[in-house]
This record gives structure tokens, C-alpha cells and sequence, in this order.
């Protein structure tokens, strides 16, 4: 099995900055609802895949869980109906904001960083 947080000093800056930003992209949330949490970070791997195979790889990741995030929202937004997908969809986003900050952290040290709970689709 693959070591999680395998560590990797032959990235270069520029390399880590993409794959952290593939990361924090995903904020656009805030600017473009409802698809700017993916939009951005498909943008920004679509450019730069080619260019490193650790930005490739940070970028499906950060991909992937958008994509699952998004899918785990779906369900706390119908129990909304019953007060506790407020609270659901509260924990979530929480979720969500800590774990972008901690893979772009990592993706920064040049670190292999997966998310948990997330369907890998790449």
C-alpha cells in the first residue's frame, strides 16, 4: 500500500503553488454557487496536468472530492425538510473548508495528500 503521506522534496514551487491552488480553487464556491467549487479546480488541472505528474495527481484528487462533497450534499439538503439537514449541511461545509486548507497545506510541503471520505471518479 502506498505510503499516504509520502513526502517529496523534488517538487518544485511552481509545482507545489499548482497543486496547492488546485486545492484552494475550490473556494469560487462563494463567487460562482454551485458549480464554482468544481468549475475552478477543473480549470486549473485541465492547464497544468501536463506540466507535473504531482499537480495531475493533486488535481483529480481535489477534483474527486469536490465531486463527492457535492454528492453528500445532496441528501442534508432534502433532510433540510426536517430541520436536521441544517445541522448536516453545517458539519459538512465545515468539512469542507478544513480539509481544502489541510491538502493545500500539504500539497505545498510537496506531500501526497488524500482526502477522507472521498469517491475517487480518476
Amino acid at each position: 500500500m502506498e505510503n499516504l503521506f509520502e513526502t517529496n522534496v523534488d517538487f518544485s514551487a511552481d509545482e507545489r503553488f499548482w497543486a496547492s491552488c488546485c486545492h484552494l480553487s475550490a473556494f469560487a464556491f462563494f463567487f460562482l454557487p454551485f458549480i464554482g467549487h468544481i468549475l475552478a479546480p477543473v480549470v486549473i488541472w485541465m492547464l497544468k496536468r501536463r506540466e507535473s505528474s504531482f499537480i495531475d495527481r493533486q488535481g483529480k484528487e481535489a477534483l474527486s472530492f469536490q465531486m463527492s462533497v457535492t454528492i453528500y450534499a445532496i441528501p442534508c439538503l432534502f433532510l433540510v425538510i426536517f430541520v436536521v439537514g441544517y445541522v448536516l449541511l453545517l458539519m459538512l461545509f465545515v468539512f469542507w473548508v478544513i480539509s481544502m486548507i489541510v491538502a493545500a497545506i500539504k500539497a505545498n510541503d510537496g506531500i501526497h495528500y488524500h482526502y477522507p471520505l472521498t469517491i475517487h471518479f480518476f
